[in-house]
């Protein structure tokens, strides 16, 4: 058995929830912030049976979508530079981390 935490986009995770439950995955949801893209996403927790985790990834793809999202750039130190450009950065649709479970129980 495994573990899939899926950190999504909150713009996706209402299409991407609707999709994998239709799939038959279960999940749990969490509020998630993070330190450089810090706002605006949901990890999801997928248990899952080990020859479905493809199936689980190919449903992902098909319902995230990457962007190119403006943040506040780093200050900078460098004499007649701006500070605090804002720069454009990839924001992919989804980063999935997969755990071997040693035991499920429903209690």
């Amino acid at each position: 058995m495994k573990l899939v935490m899926a950190v999504i986009s909150n713009k996706d995770v209402s299409k991407v929830l609707d999709a994998i439950t239709k799939e038959g995955f279960a999940s749990t949801r969490i509020s998630t912030t993070g330190q450089f893209l810090a706002d605006g996403h949901t990890t999801l927790f997928i248990g899952t049976e080990d020859h479905k985790v493809e199936q689980l990834f190919d449903v992902l793809k098909k319902h995230v979508t990457k962007r190119v999202v403006r943040q506040a750039g780093v200050a900078s130190t460098l004499e007649g530079s701006l500070l605090r450009q804002p720069v454009d950065v990839e924001e992919y649709g989804a980063v999935a981390f997969v755990i071997n479970v040693d035991e499920f129980r429903k209690l």
